[in-house]
């Protein structure tokens, strides 16, 4: 195709006449991607993550944009050789051993270029029409899924979405409509001189959940706060009294969120006692599993979700713990109706008036995107080939890993561990004898950020308990115990930096 077949004048094409849309153009372009990933993947090193000036790299990235605009001007392959070679230079280094810091990881290969075939084609998912495939193996997927929560085949749904923000979002949005059916169409004041909508949740719960209320108008002081116990999980004794407090305030609980793995320090309530709760209450049980939903395809870990049978939503990240790239998220419904509770409209453009068996694969009608990319792709894709094996062996490893930085930590006196690990994050402190705490409050988060700038290891920090602390999340395979203890001899070296500095 040559851009005269767009309606576009060959003068306008600049000197060379070349056509983006070559497919010659496409292959030397992805060769140089390829060549540049190859190197990437096959770098070894211990490394974190490269700190930037913003300001500099802002320049820099401005010094590699072309300056003409009236025409199309040539490929230039070494000015996109410098920009993939920014581009990998100043991200974090997630394959490296030295990256231990967040909750998003290398991804598979393969898995990538199932993103790429699927940016090419371009098919995007919610609507069977566009995306044939896509929404055909979403169904697939979610029956492969299914197995390991336990739901009956025949009334249980799944539908992808852009993130566990969105998929908590849109969870929390059907149980409102199922308990408060009027709202979608009148509104909040429809309730007025009613109960007050309210949802409770964990005091350590992800604050896409905060958001989340705040969005469908319920309102953070509608927010019932359940307390933790020393595992941070919901505690258990103290759910029936929070609730029933709430309740003579006038406020109506009508879901209550958990947390399989909480963003602090990976957590798991206890999924069976409050799926009794609530089911005693009537209140919706809905699951934030982002993190530790991924737990369910490793045998050796999946009663930490013991009870997940009994939610009415779950969501999961595969972009996490299934290592894919960003983003993934599963949205499953124990009662598929209840799916289609979260939203409500009319549009003769997408919606059929009459369904058939192409629209039994949309799944707009659940899913707040209406071009939503085809995110299951790149996970089906790799069960297809490898089965489950290939995640549960990699997730036990890290689970399995993080068990042995818990041991190692325990041993050293200079080094307090904040919680036993129930998946691959661990918290804790470094306090040496010569650290007076109330000298130097943010002595755990200065540690951090000082390693950090160093660029051999990249960790994150937390506060637990309102103190800082350091935080290691193990998504890296490459990782082993040799790796843990240079990551303790970094932090004993940079926290005696600091205090000498005193």
């Amino acid at each position: 195709m040559y851009l005269s077949d767009l309606g576009i004048n060959a003068e306008h094409r600049g000197n060379t006449g070349e056509d983006v849309f070559d497919p010659d153009l496409f292959r030397k372009s992805a060769e140089i991607v390829i060549s540049k990933l190859e190197k990437y993947l096959a770098e070894s090193s211990i490394r974190g993550l490269e700190q930037s000036n913003p300001y500099v790299l802002l320049e820099a990235a401005k010094d590699l944009m072309t300056e003409e605009y009236q025409s199309i001007p040539a490929f230039n392959p070494e000015k996109l050789e410098a920009i993939i070679d920014l581009y990998i230079k100043t991200g974090i280094q997630v394959y490296s051993p030295g990256y231990m810091g967040r909750q998003f990881s290398g991804v598979i290969p393969l898995a990538g270029l199932i993103d790429l075939l699927s940016s090419i084609v371009n098919q995007p998912s919610s609507f069977y029409e566009a995306g044939p495939l896509p929404n055909v193996v979403e169904r697939i997927m979610a029956s492969e899924l299914n197995q390991f929560i336990g739901w009956d085949p025949e009334s249980f749904a799944m539908v992808t979405t852009s993130g566990a923000t969105l998929g908590n979002l849109t969870a929390l949005l059907a149980a409102r409509n199922h308990t408060f059916p009027h709202i979608w169409s009148e509104g909040i004041s429809a309730l007025e001189g009613q109960y007050r909508p309210a949802i409770a949740v964990s005091e350590d719960a992800h604050y896409s959940i905060n958001r989340a209320v705040g969005i469908i108008g319920i309102g953070e002081n509608q927010i019932v706060r359940l307390p933790i116990n020393q595992e941070r999980q919901i505690c258990i004794e103290k759910v029936r009294p929070t609730l029933e407090a709430a309740e003579k305030r006038g406020l109506k609980v009508f879901c209550l969120v958990a947390s399989a793995g909480t963003t602090s320090v990976g957590a798991f309530d206890q999924l069976d006692q409050l799926a009794e709760i609530t089911q005693e209450k009537n209140i919706w049980l809905h699951v934030d599993g982002a993190h530790g939903g991924s737990l369910l395809v490793a045998d050796k870990l999946r009663h930490k979700l013991k009870g997940i049978d009994q939610a009415d939503s779950f969501v999961w990240d595969a972009h996490k713990m299934m290592f894919l790239p960003g983003v993934c998220t599963l949205l499953f419904y124990k009662n598929k109706e209840k799916s289609y509770g979260a939203f409500h409209q009319q549009a003769s453009y997408v919606f059929e008036k009459v369904p058939n068996i192409y629209t039994q694969f949309d799944s707009a009608e659940q899913n707040f995107e209406c071009t939503k990319r085809p995110l299951i792709m790149n996970l089906w894709v790799l069960w297809a080939l490898y089965g489950k094996a290939l995640f549960a062996n990699k997730i036990e490893y890290l689970c399995d890993l993080t068990q042995q930085a818990y041991q190692i930590l325990t041993a050293k006196p200079d080094f307090q561990v904040l919680h036993k690990p129930e998946a691959n994050i661990l918290c804790f402190r470094y306090l040496p004898s010569n650290l007076v705490e109330k000298d130097f409050p943010d002595f755990q988060v200065a540690i951090r950020n000082r390693i950090t700038e160093k660029g051999k290891f990249f960790i994150s920090k937390v506060d637990i308990n309102s103190t800082g602390s350091l935080r290691v999340v193990f998504m890296n395979h490459e990782i082993n115990s040799d790796h843990i203890q240079m990551l303790i001899s970094e932090i004993t070296k940079t926290g005696q930096e600091l205090l000498n500095q005193l």
